[in-house]
């Protein structure tokens, strides 16, 4: 087994292999949008769910709030995630505009910036200067080397609309979850309530598993941790229904 996996890391550094690689546009990744939005869909239906039942609401009042707060709260999040990512690519054009301007001004100064990065990094001498001549040759190279060594902008840059389409498509599927045994009329509040305990856990720790298996963590602490996280919103979510019923009399 590790003998493949030896020979497909040496296949993969092959040169031609290599060259194809970096042919390639960087791949922007949605994983973290899919993990954040399924982790606060869950927290937020269940959260709710759980201040319902500890105010001793019935299965229809929790059905109501739940759905509303999944939809209204999933939209907004996908919206914010939009907004963020467009105004972090509104920034990265207005430092590139301001890169260029800089160039065709004032371009021995920005030859010394680049002068100096490169001296940061070990670069001494002829080297040190060839590099300097080479990069301030290609006007995006040196643009785009000035994005990400002085003002360190990424080069990937994920797209907003997908962003924000992943985020809210996870928000409402794993937030569903919890709400569906509220729809089962066969079942009393109490039972529905454990069943959706039951659904949101299982949500919480697959979310886990699977943040565990992008990143290259351990399966077991990454779920019980996301578990723990979504568990204590609910906790707290039923703790402060319960309070409010008693201090209030809601009956």
């Amino acid at each position: 087994m590790k003998k493949t996996a030896n020979e497909d890391l040496v296949r993969e550094h092959h040169p031609e292999a290599i060259e194809q690689r970096l042919k390639q546009a960087p791949k922007s990744q949605n994983i973290s949008d899919a993990v954040l939005g399924g982790i606060d869909g869950c927290v937020t239906t269940f959260a709710v769910v759980s201040g319902a039942v500890g105010a001793g609401f019935s299965s229809s009042v929790a059905i109501v709030l739940g759905f509303a707060n999944l939809f209204a709260d999933g939209f907004s999040m996908a919206i914010s995630n939009y907004e963020s990512i467009k105004a972090q690519q509104e920034f990265t054009e207005d430092i590139r505009r301001s890169e260029e301007n800089h160039i065709d001004e004032i371009p021995e100064g920005e030859k010394e910036e680049i002068r100096q990065i490169f001296q940061r990094k070990g670069f001494n001498g002829k080297i040190l200067e060839e590099i300097v001549e080479t990069i301030s040759q290609d006007r995006h190279l040196w643009v785009e080397t000035m994005l990400t060594e002085e003002h360190g902008i990424q080069k990937t840059t994920p797209n907003p609309w997908k962003s924000a389409i992943t985020t809210f498509a996870a928000f409402l599927i794993v937030g569903a979850m919890p709400l569906i045994p509220f729809l089962i009329p066969v079942l009393d509040m109490q039972q529905q309530f454990v069943l959706s305990t039951c659904f949101a856990a299982i949500m919480f720790f697959s979310i886990g598993m699977l943040k565990s298996l992008v990143f290259a963590k351990p399966v077991l602490i990454s779920g019980l941790r996301t578990l723990l996280t979504g568990g204590t919103a609910a906790g707290i979510a039923f703790l402060t229904g319960y309070l409010l019923r008693e201090i209030f009399g809601i009956g």
